[in-house]
């Protein structure tokens, strides 16, 4: 197939392209997506995105959106992510927190939430993975217990990325009675400065995107902040993941990093080398399948049809173009590459990031092996 774009669709990306030259500063599109995910430089590029309409015009006009295409989105988020995603962590929002928020929430949630994150003022972080529970959400045991009009909520979320700022958790609990399975799962918008809440660093060697412990201790939180019916949120969630699994198009990151890595070959005279030559196309070949897998799925939701598992095949095909590219600036840069902050130092951190967020990439392969395969458990 030879996909080509419609020239207004280029048009808008020439748009886009340009408007990003000059509002990102140069060196953001060296550093690891979600290294910086809550400046001043983010929070203001979000604004002057929502002040364009861009925040998201894939939504609906009533919730702040222009009702663009899909297409427009994914043009979009290419091109931020080629420029190291100065939306920060409110890419989040855009993806898959406010399109869950659109399809289960009530009119109050939607009023609440959906035009703060159309503006660009709203920074969230999801509490899905526990230390017993991570890519496996149904095994997660926090408990939300019904109490009158409130609910009482404990136990531990681990691994959350940009807990340290946000103003709201996307939180996925069991409420009484609920057994481990994806039957009795229940969502909670919950502001992140109740009472009961505590926010804590855990170490990693990513030292460039922090992750967090959330402890919930007898926190108490409204009805109203429940999103959807109690112990049917598994629908939710999945339509969420698969929105999170391919919303973040890494494979035009990885492309540009890519070119930059050819270019480190032909000053270097390697590039002659058949060996990097092949390695060069196989990432390349990469990223274009990453690429064309993940329009698939964007194609089937513009449509209304729902989450299949061709998302984890465009996941896991996003991940092995991250790697193919660290690979061969690895390859190329040698022992330069080793050196902290270099091109090779970046990319193999973000391959890292791409492997382990949004749930692990073994953990796309049993899915794929599962659902598309029909292998048994």
């Amino acid at each position: 197939m030879e996909f080509g774009w419609r020239e207004e669709e280029v048009r808008f990306r020439n748009e886009v392209r340009a408007f990003v030259s000059e509002e990102v500063p140069e060196e953001w599109t060296c550093l690891t997506p979600g290294e910086d995910p809550y400046s001043d430089t983010t929070m203001g590029f979000c604004h002057k995105l929502a002040q364009r309409g861009w925040m998201v015009p894939h939504w609906p006009k009533e919730y702040g959106g222009n009702a663009a295409s899909a297409w427009d989105f994914a043009i979009l988020s290419e091109e931020l992510w080629m420029a190291g995603e100065p939306r920060g962590s409110q890419y989040m929002n855009v993806n898959w927190i406010g399109p869950a928020i659109i399809a289960a929430g009530t009119e109050e949630q939607k009023q609440l939430h959906l035009n703060r994150i159309a503006s660009g003022d709203v920074l969230w972080c999801q509490g899905f993975s526990e230390e017993t529970a991570g890519s496996d959400l149904a095994a997660m045991k926090t408990s939300a217990l019904r109490d009158g009009d409130q609910y009482i909520i404990n136990g531990h979320k681990v691994w959350t990325s940009y807990a340290g700022k946000a103003e709201y958790c996307f939180l996925l609990t069991r409420t009484e009675g609920s057994d481990t399975t994806k039957a009795g799962v229940t969502i909670f918008l919950v502001r992140m400065d109740t009472p009961g809440i505590k926010v804590e660093v855990i170490p990693s060697m990513l030292d460039v995107h922090k992750v967090h412990r959330l402890t919930f201790d007898n926190v108490r939180v409204d009805a109203s902040c429940r999103l959807g019916d109690e112990g049917e949120g598994w629908t939710v969630v999945r339509d969420a993941l698969s929105d999170e699994r391919v919303g973040t198009p890494r494979y035009a990151r990885a492309e540009k990093m890519l070119e930059q890595v050819v270019e480190v070959a032909d000053r270097k005279g390697i590039f002659t080398d058949p060996g990097i030559r092949r390695q060069a196309v196989l990432a390349l070949a990469a990223c274009s399948s990453a690429r064309l897998l993940t329009y698939k799925v964007r194609q089937a939701r513009a449509r209304g049809e729902g989450a299949g598992p061709e998302a984890y095949l465009g996941r896991c095909a996003i991940v092995r173009s991250e790697r193919a590219v660290s690979d061969l600036a690895l390859e190329v840069l040698g022992e330069e590459g080793l050196v902290s902050n270099s091109l090779s130092d970046g990319e193999f951190r973000t391959a890292m990031i791409a492997g382990l967020g949004g749930g692990s990439y073994e953990m796309q392969l049993n899915l794929i092996a599962r659902l598309w395969l029909r292998m048994p458990k």
